[in-house]
């Protein structure tokens, strides 16, 4: 039987490859069917790096904001921000494509660093992620559970990503620790910052809302033809889009369905997905015939514009997105996964964007030179009211006599410190006091009777005044002065960090392909 079998091996070992390719085809079918639709993305140390390595980063993005690795998230991107004005879905994109760029050149770095996480430093980590704390702030296996069964299977990962995510935190704590080596907290710097985060403000503001302006802000139809002409090339319609399309989503009874039931369900539907997928990629193929060939209705949208999307996609931003990533050449979507399961799309048709006469820009103009005078009235309001509210209080008027004065609604916040916002028991949120952040930023160098800059609010602008400025509790300092330079340090540690990043960055010459 031995000599049987060596005498023809390599007979056997033919058929052997050809039973099992169907099954290794099956088996990763997602992945070259993604790798023959996909192209370059872009450069790193002077290698090509697929469109599937950035998708993957960008799905490990959202594996770490739903582990609540926020302050990990927050350093990777740290110098990063969106090029221009973006819808969220589009930013959220942009920053998956960076933060998996960045992981790169942290494996990269880590690894010439000799920095290895070990298992049993990994588990340490994945046990005190925020994700998994319970109610006594110690690791809760249910929690852990509850995202093994429901949050990775839709993002196509199982537990040994979130073990590589805590790897990848150790590695960005080693490289971070190596960096900033030698940095350290003076005591003056300790003594100073102390006293500014602790001491006990007392401020009242006065707020200016650009609609209190609206009378004042006349536009004359000269005005209107002036900026017309200055911004022709900018004023034009939307593009319109047209679009066919079929789902693949679960059934009433199925959106009930919880844990692997849910997994299981949308997982059939992914599989359906890419059979179609698969379908639509061979040459020639017609969207509708593929379609009823799978049992699919086709439907079809009418024209519509990123800001007033169809009816039947308007559901979720990923479909509008998608629509207006498809062109000509490339008509057909990949599968878009949505809350209730998969959608390709196809291009029925494109109304190009047309520029606008007079007539049709008229309300955009209107709109956007009033918003323009009337900021410039707050700006100037502001201003001047800053300006003279300070020059009383050093004349040494009090604050009431120059409100009173200068015909001022005060508005007087409850005290507060600095500190406040470190500590579990903070005073008053940002919901309750608007702009309270921005306002504490303001003060933080004041003293009492001392005046802010002006300062751009949501609704307007706003100028805020010391009324008093105690010093710190000396009580406090022994309890909370070891902290606060743990913070500073941490901080300081964090900016030594981002700017090795973006020198490691310059080395490892990162290119990037936009998206189509």
């Amino acid at each position: 039987m031995i000599t049987i079998l060596r005498k023809h091996s390599r007979w056997l070992m033919i058929v052997i490859a050809i039973l099992a390719m169907p099954f290794c085809l099956y088996f990763v079918r997602t992945d070259w069917m993604s790798a023959l639709r996909t192209n370059t993305a872009g450069k790193l140390y002077g290698r090509d790096i697929s469109a599937i390595e950035i998708e993957r980063g960008g799905r490990l993005f959202q594996l770490a904001r739903n582990l609540q690795m926020s302050e990990f998230l927050t350093e990777l991107l740290g110098q990063w921000h969106p090029q221009r004005a973006k819808t969220q879905s589009e930013a959220e994109r942009e920053a998956g494509q960076e933060f998996a760029i960045d992981l790169m050149i942290l494996h990269h770095e880590a690894e010439a660093l000799g920095i290895r996480p070990t298992t049993t430093e990994i588990a340490a980590v994945v046990t005190k992620m925020r994700a998994f704390r319970g109610d006594a702030g110690s690791f809760d296996l249910k929690k852990y559970n509850d995202m093994v069964q429901n949050a990775l299977g839709p993002l196509g990962f199982s537990e040994a990503q979130i073990e590589e995510l805590a790897g990848d935190q150790i590695r960005l704590d080693r490289v971070k620790e190596l960096v900033s080596t030698g940095v350290t907290v003076s005591p003056s710097e300790s003594r100073t910052a102390f006293e500014q985060v602790y001491s006990k403000f007392e401020v009242s503001v006065v707020r200016f809302k650009t609609s209190e302006f609206a009378n004042e802000v006349k536009i004359s139809d000269d005005e209107i033809v002036k900026y017309y002409e200055g911004a022709k090339e900018q004023l034009k319609s939307e593009e319109k889009r047209r679009v066919q399309f079929v789902a693949m989503t679960v059934s009433e009874a199925q959106k009930k369905l919880t844990g692997k039931e849910r997994i299981d369900a949308l997982q059939k539907l992914s599989d359906k997905a890419n059979d179609v997928a698969q379908a639509l990629a061979e040459k020639n193929a017609d969207f509708v015939a593929v379609a009823a060939k799978f049992g699919l209705p086709v439907k079809t949208t009418g024209d519509f514009t990123p800001t007033v999307p169809d009816p039947e996609l308007k559901q979720d931003s990923q479909l509008i997105q998608s629509a207006f990533q498809l062109s000509n050449d490339e008509p057909i979507s990949e599968p878009i996964q949505a809350a209730d399961g998969f959608y390709i799309l196809h291009l029925a048709g494109i109304t190009p964007a047309r520029p606008l006469t007079l007539e049709e820009a008229k309300p955009k103009i209107v709109e956007a030179l009033k918003a323009r005078k009337e900021g410039e009235l707050v700006t100037i309001r502001a201003a001047n009211v800053a300006h003279d509210l300070g020059e009383a209080l050093k004349a040494g008027d009090t604050i009431a006599k120059t409100a009173q004065k200068l015909n001022l609604k005060l508005e007087k916040l409850p005290p507060f410190a600095l500190a406040d916002e470190l500590e579990a028991k903070a005073s008053p949120t940002p919901d309750t006091i608007p702009d309270l952040p921005m306002i504490k930023n303001a003060v933080a160098d004041l003293h009492a009777n001392e005046v802010s800059d002006p300062l751009a609010t949501s609704n307007g602008a706003a100028v805020a005044v010391v009324e008093k400025r105690d010093p710190p509790d000396p009580a406090q300092a022994a309890a909370n002065r070891t902290s606060l330079e743990e913070r500073i340090l941490r901080g300081k540690r964090a900016m030594m960090f981002s700017e090795w990043l973006q020198e490691r960055r310059r080395v490892a010459g990162v290119q990037t392909t936009a998206p189509s």
